[in-house]
Protein backbone atom coordinates (compact mmCIF):
# COMPACT_ATOMS: atom_id res chain seq x y z
CA UNK A 1 0.00 0.00 0.00
CA UNK A 2 1.35 3.44 -0.86
CA UNK A 3 0.83 5.03 2.56
CA UNK A 4 -0.27 3.08 5.62
CA UNK A 5 -0.64 6.15 7.88
CA UNK A 6 -4.14 7.09 6.65
CA UNK A 7 -5.22 3.46 6.91
CA UNK A 8 -3.93 3.21 10.47
CA UNK A 9 -5.79 6.42 11.35
CA UNK A 10 -9.07 5.10 9.97
CA UNK A 11 -8.64 1.74 11.69
CA UNK A 12 -8.00 3.55 14.97
CA UNK A 13 -11.17 5.62 14.51
CA UNK A 14 -13.19 2.50 13.77
CA UNK A 15 -11.88 0.72 16.88
CA UNK A 16 -12.40 3.77 19.06
CA UNK A 17 -16.05 3.81 18.06
CA UNK A 18 -16.53 0.15 18.92
CA UNK A 19 -14.49 0.00 22.15
CA UNK A 20 -17.49 1.07 24.24
CA UNK A 21 -19.60 -1.82 22.97
CA UNK A 22 -16.72 -4.28 23.38
CA UNK A 23 -16.20 -3.24 27.02
CA UNK A 24 -19.89 -3.28 27.88
CA UNK A 25 -20.23 -6.79 26.45
CA UNK A 26 -17.05 -8.14 28.05
CA UNK A 27 -17.90 -6.66 31.44
CA UNK A 28 -21.21 -8.44 31.74
CA UNK A 29 -18.92 -10.62 33.89
CA UNK A 30 -16.94 -8.56 36.45
CA UNK A 31 -13.28 -8.12 35.62
CA UNK A 32 -10.34 -5.85 36.39
CA UNK A 33 -8.48 -3.72 33.87
CA UNK A 34 -5.45 -5.85 33.07
CA UNK A 35 -7.51 -9.04 32.72
CA UNK A 36 -9.96 -7.14 30.52
CA UNK A 37 -7.08 -6.10 28.26
CA UNK A 38 -6.15 -9.78 27.90
CA UNK A 39 -9.76 -10.85 27.30
CA UNK A 40 -10.30 -8.22 24.62
CA UNK A 41 -7.01 -9.10 22.92
CA UNK A 42 -7.74 -12.83 22.93
CA UNK A 43 -11.13 -12.05 21.37
CA UNK A 44 -9.42 -10.20 18.52
CA UNK A 45 -10.20 -6.75 19.90
CA UNK A 46 -6.83 -5.49 21.13
CA UNK A 47 -6.97 -2.18 23.00
CA UNK A 48 -4.05 -0.24 24.44
CA UNK A 49 -3.99 0.26 28.22
CA UNK A 50 -3.76 4.03 27.75
CA UNK A 51 -7.05 3.82 25.84
CA UNK A 52 -8.85 1.33 28.08
CA UNK A 53 -8.36 2.83 31.54
CA UNK A 54 -9.68 6.32 30.69
CA UNK A 55 -12.58 4.65 28.86
CA UNK A 56 -13.45 2.58 31.94
CA UNK A 57 -13.43 5.69 34.14
CA UNK A 58 -15.59 7.61 31.65
CA UNK A 59 -18.12 4.77 31.35
CA UNK A 60 -18.30 4.58 35.14
CA UNK A 61 -18.89 8.34 35.43
CA UNK A 62 -21.68 7.97 32.87
CA UNK A 63 -23.30 5.22 34.96
CA UNK A 64 -22.70 2.54 32.32
CA UNK A 65 -20.26 0.60 34.51
CA UNK A 66 -20.04 0.07 38.25
CA UNK A 67 -16.87 -0.85 40.09
CA UNK A 68 -15.70 -2.07 43.44
CA UNK A 69 -12.35 -2.77 44.98
CA UNK A 70 -11.42 -6.34 45.86
CA UNK A 71 -8.65 -7.26 48.27
CA UNK A 72 -9.11 -11.02 47.81
CA UNK A 73 -6.23 -11.20 45.30
CA UNK A 74 -2.52 -10.70 45.99
CA UNK A 75 -3.06 -6.96 45.65
CA UNK A 76 -6.16 -4.74 45.61
CA UNK A 77 -7.89 -4.64 42.24
CA UNK A 78 -10.76 -2.59 40.95
CA UNK A 79 -13.37 -4.84 39.35
CA UNK A 80 -15.75 -3.34 36.80
CA UNK A 81 -19.06 -4.68 35.58
CA UNK A 82 -21.73 -3.44 33.22
CA UNK A 83 -24.59 -1.64 34.97
CA UNK A 84 -28.24 -2.00 34.02
CA UNK A 85 -27.99 1.22 31.99
CA UNK A 86 -24.83 -0.13 30.36
CA UNK A 87 -26.58 -3.38 29.42
CA UNK A 88 -29.42 -1.39 27.84
CA UNK A 89 -26.93 0.70 25.85
CA UNK A 90 -25.05 -2.45 24.78
CA UNK A 91 -28.31 -3.89 23.45
CA UNK A 92 -29.03 -0.71 21.45
CA UNK A 93 -25.47 -0.50 20.11
CA UNK A 94 -25.47 -4.21 19.27
CA UNK A 95 -28.68 -3.89 17.26
CA UNK A 96 -27.30 -0.87 15.41
CA UNK A 97 -24.02 -2.71 14.76
CA UNK A 98 -25.99 -5.59 13.23
CA UNK A 99 -27.87 -3.14 10.97
CA UNK A 100 -24.61 -1.52 9.88
CA UNK A 101 -23.04 -4.91 9.22
CA UNK A 102 -26.02 -5.88 7.09
CA UNK A 103 -25.85 -2.58 5.19
CA UNK A 104 -22.15 -3.07 4.47
CA UNK A 105 -22.78 -6.63 3.33
CA UNK A 106 -25.45 -5.32 0.97
CA UNK A 107 -23.04 -2.72 -0.41
CA UNK A 108 -20.35 -5.36 -0.92
CA UNK A 109 -22.78 -7.54 -2.84
CA UNK A 110 -24.47 -4.76 -4.81
CA UNK A 111 -24.44 -5.37 -8.59
CA UNK A 112 -21.78 -3.35 -10.38
CA UNK A 113 -19.88 -2.60 -7.19
CA UNK A 114 -16.63 -4.26 -6.32
CA UNK A 115 -15.17 -3.84 -2.87
CA UNK A 116 -11.75 -5.50 -2.74
CA UNK A 117 -11.00 -7.71 0.23
CA UNK A 118 -8.18 -6.44 2.42
CA UNK A 119 -5.02 -8.45 2.58
CA UNK A 120 -3.85 -8.44 6.17
CA UNK A 121 -5.05 -6.36 9.07
CA UNK A 122 -3.20 -3.72 11.01
CA UNK A 123 -3.60 -4.36 14.74
CA UNK A 124 -4.20 -1.54 17.20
Amino acid sequence: MPDDAPIATHLQELRRGTAVLACLLALERPNYGYALLDELASSGFAVEANTLYPLLRRLERQGLLVSEWSTKESRPRRFYRTSEAGAELAAVLGRDWARLDEALATLRGAPGKHVPKRQGTAGT
